[in-house]
């Protein structure tokens, strides 16, 4: 069994359970122990105080994300389309409006189509899954100090970071009602961090 990770809940290092001390519901590296035991004592942060991650912070890290995957899509639907020739829709401006249709359907449901969707999907799935597992959190959430986790702070392994992958679509068969959901629960839970049981804490002030 490969052993659970943790998160410091001040600095987002990386840590096993045993090198981590509890305060309340937050875990704290030996580096930050002294600091926010300090910090405790002053009254300035509370034990068991937790800082989620919300919505803008959220959306900006998918835009970032988005922005980074970027090159890597456009290069592999290049590739895709030189192994199949499937490239761009053009359709012709003599076409009557069922002809349209017809094409329309024929493209949207080629092989072509499917290996690209496929590729695209397996590329930003692989993405999520191998920071959020390896760092806990993507370059995106990194740049913003977010970190995906488990109610105790343990980190996320690769199964439930697939699972958490593909519950974000439905989000938007809830007409995105499920990314707007982190703007107004208590712990800042977007329907996928229902689905999987995670949360996105904040791991800087």
């Amino acid at each position: 069994m490969t052993p659970q990770t943790y998160f410091c809940s001040e600095c987002g290092r990386p840590a096993a359970a045993e090198d981590l001390a509890r305060f309340g519901d937050r875990l704290i590296c030996p580096y930050c122990k002294n600091a926010y035991a300090q910090k405790l004592r002053e009254g300035v942060a509370p034990a068991g105080y937790v800082q989620y991650g919300g919505f803008w912070l959220r959306f900006v890290a998918i835009v970032i994300d988005g922005l980074i995957l970027w090159i890597p899509s456009l290069i592999l639907r290049k590739l895709v389309a030189a192994a199949t020739g499937f490239g761009p829709y053009q359709p012709s401006p003599m076409m009557t409006p069922a002809e349209l249709l017809s094409s329309m359907g024929a493209y949207f449901f080629s092989v072509g189509m499917l290996v690209q969707t496929v590729a695209g999907t397996v590329l930003a799935c692989s993405y999520e899954t191998f920071f959020i597992v390896r760092f806990g959190a993507t370059p995106g959430k990194m740049a913003l100090g977010l970190k995906v986790v488990r109610p105790d702070g343990s980190g996320i392994q690769v199964g439930r970071a697939i699972g958490r992958y593909f519950a974000k679509a439905l989000n938007w068969f809830t007409l995105c009602i499920g990314f707007i959901m982190a703007g107004v629960d208590t712990q800042k839970r977007g329907l996928h961090d229902m689905i999987c049981d995670t949360r996105v804490i904040k791991t800087r002030g």
